[in-house]
C-alpha cells in the first residue's frame, strides 16, 4: 500500500522530534528544526522552474492544524501559477495600504520633491518638476488619493501631449511614476503603478519616431577647424578668447562662461574645475596647451574682473549665455553650436589619431556607463590627456606637422 502524502506527522511526533533537519507532513509542509533547536514550519515549492522556500511562522505560533492550512493555501496559489510569497507581500502591502493613512498626489509630489531637491544642483532642474506636475498632471489627480489614481487618469493627462510635446509627455510620465513609486514603498497604494510604460501605456499611447530620435548638436567638422580658428584668432573680444579657450580644452560652455581666475595654476598647467560646475557632479582637472596658457595668462592680467575669468558687460556677472553664440553668428557660422565644438574634437580624436577612445571620454569628463569599469579607472590620465590636447591644438592651428620618410640604418661594415 502507497504511503500517505499528506499529514504524515502527528501533533504528538512533532512534539518529541529535537535532531536537526527537515520533516516532511506532505504536499510540500516541512517541520524545520536547525542546529540550535529552534523549529518551525517550512513550506517547499517548485514554480517556473525555480525551487523556493516558504517560512510559515514558529511552532510555538503556528499549530500544526494552522501550518497544514496555510500550506493547502499555498499548494493553490502554484496550481494556478501564482508564486505564494509573492502573493503574501501583496497581501501585506494591501493590508498596510488600508491601516495607512493615504494623501493626495499634490501631497505626495510636494513631499517626493522637498526630500530630494537638495541633492539637486540645478535650481532651474527644481522647479521644472514643480512645474510640469502643477501644468499637467495636477488638473487631473491633483486632489486624487494616491491609492485611487489608476490608468486611465495618467492616460486622460498624457494623450493631448504624447505626440505634439513628445519630450515634456516623457517627463511627466517619469515624474509621476517616480511619485507614484514612493507611495507604495511607504504603504500609501498597491498593486502595479499605472504610469509604467513598457508592457502597459505602450498598449494605448503610440511609440512616436519623434521619441526615437536623438537631436545632435551641430557641429563643425574637423576638417574645418583650421580655417574657423585663424578666423578666430583674430577676433579680440573677450567672448571670442572665450570660445577660443572652450576650444582648446573640449569644455562645456558654462564651465567656460564661470571660470574663475584662481582655477588655473599656469605652473603646471592644469584648470581644476570643480564638481559643483560639472554636469557630473565630479572634479575635473584639464591640461592646458602652451596657446591655452597664454590666454588665461594675459586674460588674468587684463582682463580679468569681479573673480571672473571672463566678466560680462554687466558689471557684477559673467559673460552671458549667448556671447559665445554671437560669435559664430559675426563669424557667419549659423549652422553650428558652441557645444558642438566637443562633437569636433571627439570625431577628430576619432578620425585622426591613434588616441583611444577612454581618453577622449576622459577629457570631455562623459560618465563611464560601465560600473565596473569606473571602479578600476580611478586615475584621471592627466598627462596621457596633456599630449592629445596639444596636438589637438597643433590640429586648430594649422600644423600638421611634416612626414619623414623611413630610411633603413645602413649596415655595418
Amino acid at each position: 500500500m502507497a504511503s500517505r502524502q499528506l499529514h504524515r506527522l502527528t501533533a504528538m511526533q512533532v512534539g518529541k522530534l529535537v535532531d536537526p533537519g527537515y520533516y516532511a507532513d506532505g504536499g510540500g509542509l516541512y517541520l524545520q528544526i536547525s542546529v540550535s533547536g529552534a523549529r518551525s514550519w517550512i513550506f517547499m515549492f517548485t514554480l517556473l522552474g525555480r525551487r523556493r522556500e516558504m517560512g510559515l511562522g514558529p511552532l510555538t505560533v503556528v499549530s500544526l492544524a494552522a501550518a497544514r492550512k496555510e500550506a493547502a493555501e499555498c499548494r493553490e496559489f502554484v496550481r494556478v501559477g501564482t508564486d505564494p510569497i509573492e502573493a503574501r507581500k501583496g497581501a501585506i502591502r494591501v493590508r498596510m495600504a488600508a491601516e495607512t493613512p493615504s494623501r493626495t498626489f499634490r501631497d505626495a509630489a510636494d513631499a517626493f520633491i522637498s526630500a530630494r531637491e537638495s541633492g539637486w544642483n540645478n535650481p532651474k532642474h527644481r522647479q521644472q518638476w514643480r512645474n510640469t506636475l502643477e501644468l499637467y498632471a495636477y488638473p487631473t489627480i491633483g486632489d486624487v488619493l494616491v491609492c485611487d489614481i489608476d490608468t486611465p487618469m495618467i492616460v486622460r493627462i498624457l494623450q493631448p501631449i504624447w505626440l505634439k510635446k513628445a519630450e515634456t509627455a516623457r517627463r511627466v510620465r517619469g515624474r509621476i511614476k517616480a511619485i507614484l513609486d514612493a507611495e507604495e514603498s511607504l504603504g500609501h497604494r498597491s498593486g502595479d503603478n499605472p504610469a509604467r510604460y513598457v508592457d502597459h501605456l505602450d498598449r494605448v499611447l503610440p511609440r512616436s519616431k519623434k521619441r526615437q530620435q536623438v537631436k545632435h548638436h551641430p557641429a563643425l567638422p574637423w576638417e574645418e577647424m583650421p580655417a574657423f580658428f585663424a578666423d578666430l584668432r583674430m577676433r579680440p573680444r573677450r567672448a571670442s578668447r572665450a570660445l577660443r579657450l572652450l576650444v582648446l580644452t573640449a569644455t562645456r560652455t558654462n564651465e567656460i562662461r564661470f571660470a574663475r581666475p584662481d582655477e588655473f595654476d599656469l605652473e603646471t598647467k592644469v584648470w581644476t574645475i570643480p564638481g559643483a560646475r560639472m554636469k557630473a557632479g565630479v572634479e575635473l582637472r584639464v591640461p592646458l596647451c602652451d596657446e591655452a596658457v597664454e590666454l588665461v595668462r594675459a586674460q588674468i592680467e587684463h582682463g580679468a574682473a569681479d573673480g571672473w575669468l571672463f566678466p560680462g558687460y554687466k558689471k557684477g556677472c559673467p559673460l552671458s549665455n549667448m556671447a559665445l553664440l554671437k560669435v559664430l553668428k559675426v563669424m557667419g557660422r549659423t549652422g553650428i553650436t558652441v557645444h558642438g565644438f566637443r562633437s569636433t574634437f571627439r570625431d577628430w580624436v576619432a578620425e585622426c589619431t591613434e588616441y583611444p577612445d577612454s581618453l577622449a571620454e576622459q577629457a570631455l569628463a562623459h560618465t563611464i556607463s560601465s560600473m565596473t569599469v569606473a571602479a578600476y579607472r580611478r586615475r584621471d590620465m592627466l598627462e596621457r590627456r596633456r599630449a592629445m590636447m596639444e596636438d589637438w591644438a597643433r590640429y586648430c592651428a594649422g600644423k600638421t606637422g611634416a612626414v619623414l620618410p623611413f630610411t633603413p640604418a645602413e649596415s655595418a661594415a
